[in-house]
């Protein structure tokens, strides 16, 4: 009996081991991560579930906040504007500090779990400065309000409290779901396009409820239940995320990202007149399967930006004391993750002009409707509540992009995918066009309606404000090709141990979209000003013209259009080889 269970023990090893992932993954016990067990769609639905709730929490408390600003802050609408793109911009650059601590030291799951600590902090303290006597504005009447330099300050304070809670949670989640699929394994890395479509689903269900019951309630019942709303929301967030603790599946974090890169650039400057060898396989590598990087694999040399092979050129003055000086001597992997990076760059470049169409939705769109008939029999629609009509498209677009459109398109292009992340994009950026044309044609209309009928001190023109819905709709439309494609793009071009900062550099493009934007008003207003002229964006836009502006970005993204078209053709994908430590 003894000798059959000694015979039976390593079969039981070897089975424990092919059901392990491969990836370099872990359990929450620092175990490696057994595929029956972690990860893969069991652990998703704690993942999604978080992201839809801090969706919530974040879209219920900005989708309306221009109408704060201007009406219960009392702020002029461009003050207004360009503060709402300069706290969105800072929403989207502070994903890079995250995503720092994350590849380098806290991991994806530390980070997401530290960071929304803060993230509720700030909801609750934005709560208590709409609600708490002192610190809420002082109205005499609804939307007749004034407010302190404090109580501005506090209500400011809080923004951007919760603009640094996002900073550990975007750039993470995505890549943390991502995570939760082998590489590896065929079969777990079919589902991961798949999961990345329902992750930008999650994030409009939870958008859609934003747009429509908190947008009414701050509208309608006040500002304190609509803060207070998506602050619940948010803690519902992080109680959905520590459920699935024991599910998720934990990648080490690698070290420092930034100062790999720095090594290398000091490398190849110190030996800027060093000849790289044709043979390229005389460049430095580390000769088992495994990556010098913790979380890596190895990745395959390629031939562009040759000049920082020379980083990975073999000198006698590389050694010291019989180690090599790692700011002289780099691997080919760490080479060609600094490449990756910089190959990455012109694509991000192109996303910036659809970032800065986006951002029209809670910005002009909305002071647009602000100017439209509102009624709808005797429901008053709050302005900010149209942005449902771009959830809703999302919604629509994601399953049939995947149940009815990859398939279709798979039989002309041959691609498994239907088509490939670029071409997605490039898909996305074209319909974005349409939204501008779709948003100047509309305002053209309102504006020849009050010409016609002198009403350019009317605050509602009786055109209906559903008439926004087509502008609304293809963005969605646009969002779905673009932001998906975007998402899967920078996680599988990303080296393994850079993930979390490549998606948090993807994200900065809706950070540099909202501040081209405010950039964008603050020259158009000070040359459409000069003379005494109210300008496109007037302070009543009856006397404006608002539609040159959004004919203007409907030229800058047809002219983005062909910059990517050019960048993507020349795009060389990145070859992982070797295995994860």
């Amino acid at each position: 009996m003894q000798d059959t269970k000694s015979s039976m023990k390593p079969l039981a090893i070897k089975e424990d081991e092919d059901n392990c992932t491969k990836d370099g993954t872990v359990d929450y016990r620092n175990k490696p991560a057994n595929k029956k067990k972690t990860g893969n769609w069991r652990a998703c639905p704690f993942i999604l579930g978080n992201e839809c709730c801090e969706r919530l929490a974040y879209y219920g408390m900005s989708s309306n906040l221009l109408l704060y600003f201007t009406n219960q802050l009392n702020q002029h609408s461009v003050t207004a504007s360009k503060n709402l793109s300069n706290w969105s911009g800072t929403c989207y650059v502070m994903p890079l500090l995250g995503a720092f601590l994350a590849d380098a030291y806290l991991g994806r799951y530390w980070t997401i779990a530290s960071f929304s600590t803060i993230y509720v902090i700030g909801m609750t303290l934005l709560t208590l400065s709409a609600t708490v006597s002192g610190l809420r504005p002082t109205c005499l009447k609804k939307d007749v309000c004034t407010a302190t330099h404090a109580q501005t300050s506090v209500c400011f304070l809080a923004l951007y409290l919760i603009a640094l809670g996002t900073g550990g949670i975007k750039p993470c989640v995505s890549s943390y779901g991502a995570d939760q699929f082998d590489d590896t394994d065929e079969a777990e890395k079919k589902h991961k396009s798949y999961f990345f479509n329902w992750f930008y689903f999650s994030i409009n269900i939870g958008a859609l409820i934003a747009s429509s019951v908190i947008v009414w309630i701050q509208v309608n019942i006040g500002w304190g239940w609509g803060f207070g709303i998506p602050a619940v929301a948010m803690a519902i967030a992080v109680a959905f995320f520590f459920s699935g603790t024991r599910l998720f599946r934990y990648q080490k974090p690698g070290g420092s990202p930034l100062t790999r890169l720095c090594k290398v650039v000091v490398a190849t400057l110190r030996k800027t007149r060093v000849m790289v060898p044709e043979d390229k396989s005389l460049l430095y590598e580390t000769s088992n399967a495994e990556s010098v990087i913790v979380g890596s694999r190895k990745l395959d040399h390629t031939d562009e930006l040759q000049f920082f092979d020379k980083a990975a050129v073999i000198q006698q003055s590389d050694y010291k004391k019989d180690s090599i000086d790692p700011w002289r001597l780099c691997t080919v992997t760490e080479v060609e993750e600094l490449k990756s990076i910089i190959r990455l760059l012109p694509i991000w470049a192109t996303g910036i002009m659809f970032s800065t169409v986006y951002a029209q939705m809670g910005n002009l769109f909305l002071l647009q409707g602000t100017y439209m008939n509102t009624k709808l029999g005797t429901f008053n629609i709050p302005e900010a509540s149209l942005g449902i009509f771009d959830t809703i498209s999302v919604i629509f677009w994601v399953p049939v992009y995947d149940q009815i459109l990859i398939p279709i398109v798979r039989k002309f292009t041959g691609h498994k995918h239907g088509l490939t992340q670029l071409q997605r994009m490039g898909v996305g950026l074209f319909i974005s066009i349409f939204a501008m044309i779709s948003a100047a044609i509309l305002e053209a209309v309102r504006l020849g309606i009050v010409r016609r009928h002198d009403l350019y001190n009317t605050k509602q023109v009786p055109i209906s404000i559903l008439w926004q819905i087509p502008q609304y709709f293809i963005i969605g439309c646009a969002e779905v090709f673009t932001n998906i494609g975007q998402l899967e793009f920078f996680y599988e071009q990303a080296p393994d141990s850079m993930r979390s900062l490549c998606a948090a550099l993807s994200l900065t493009t809706a950070a540099v979209g909202s501040y081209v934007s405010s950039l964008l008003l603050t020259i158009v207003t000070d040359i459409s000003t000069r003379k005494g002229k109210p300008g496109w964006i007037a302070k009543n836009l009856n006397h404006g013209h608002l539609h040159y502006f959004f004919l203007l970005l409907a030229v800058l993204s047809f002219l983005n259009l062909g910059a990517f078209i050019r960048v993507a053709k020349r795009y060389t994908y990145k070859r992982a080889v070797g295995t994860l430590r």
